[in-house]
């Protein structure tokens, strides 16, 4: 039987963790009489698609993203258009991706689903042509991400440190935002289009999102009072945004957004900046994934 070539991209500073022993770990755990596996470091932001574009051009089956969401997009972006299989080890600060699919956030756990996990093809977002796999948005989740970039603290509590400092200074926006051609309009704080259920470390915004239904999830978190974020945080996290008199979720095929002025969003966490016109649609069932393996 012939081995599969399998190429691991590993960003060295996603979730401020080392991985400079990651390809002795993959060496020890990874199944050598299914895989010749190859490792590559990436050095810049954009270096990961880079690396995947000229490992799909060539004979590499499968290439696997070793970081967070912003890592999985680069990746996945190239994958997706050369119909090559992605795998992913989550090495991000939320890893929203790989938590809705559950693959495990262990990384030996994680090297064995690929070696024994199944391909799944999940849909592709689109914001403006370019694609998103897990979430893309606007308002405030998109200036912490472009504040957050800045940052040398990674992880979890610096970010939410971050978040809490901004958000008393913050304030929402008023959009137009047409989904399959109706027309509402809102002063929000965020608005967050879905492809799974949540930003990352199990923080729902969509709890009944799906990557394989064919439609984005258009979370729209209404303005509200500062003292009401618990109350936010907690439905977050309990994954009961859809029952929130926070947040309105509109399931939508196309999906096109006019605000006030050109400002920042994100792409899988990763800050843009835009115009004032957002298009935003769906690819159903674009990439192939490996994961975990599932009862039928």
């Amino acid at each position: 039987m012939s081995k599969s070539n399998i190429l691991f991209i590993i960003n060295p500073i996603s979730g401020g963790k080392d991985k400079q022993k990651i390809p002795a770990l993959i060496d020890a755990h990874l199944d050598r009489e299914q895989f010749n596996p190859n490792f590559a470091f990436t050095e810049y932001a954009g270096h990961a698609a880079e690396i995947a574009e000229e490992a799909a051009n060539k004979n590499f089956d499968i290439i696997v993203a070793v970081g967070g969401d912003g890592t999985i997009n680069e990746v996945a972006s190239k994958v997706m258009q050369a119909q090559k299989v992605l795998g992913v080890l989550p090495f991000g600060s939320g890893n929203g991706l790989a938590r809705f699919l559950k693959i495990p956030m262990n990384t030996v756990k994680a090297i064995q689903v690929i070696n024994t996990g199944v391909v799944q093809v999940i849909d592709t977002g689109t914001f403006n042509n370019k694609s998103f796999f897990n979430m893309a948005g606007m308002g405030f989740d998109a200036r912490i991400s472009s504040v957050f970039a800045g940052h040398k603290t990674r992880g979890l509590s610096g970010y939410a440190k971050l978040a809490l400092k901004e958000a008393t200074s913050y304030r929402a926006q008023t959009y137009h935002i047409y989904i399959d051609g109706k027309e509402y309009v809102r002063r929000a704080f965020v608005i967050s289009l879905a492809n799974s259920s949540q930003y990352g470390n199990n923080a729902h915004i969509a709890p009944t999102a799906s990557v394989t239904d064919g439609l984005l999830d258009v979370c729209i978190v209404n303005a509200f009072p500062l003292y009401k974020l618990p109350v936010l945080a907690y439905e977050m996290m309990m994954a009961k945004t859809d029952r929130s008199n926070i947040v309105e979720i509109i399931k939508g095929k196309q999906i096109r957004i006019v605000r006030g002025m050109e400002d920042a969003i994100h792409i899988d966490g990763e800050p843009f900046f835009m115009g004032k016109e957002i298009e935003a649609g769906i690819i159903p069932l674009s990439l192939n994934i490996i994961t975990p393996k599932y009862e039928a």
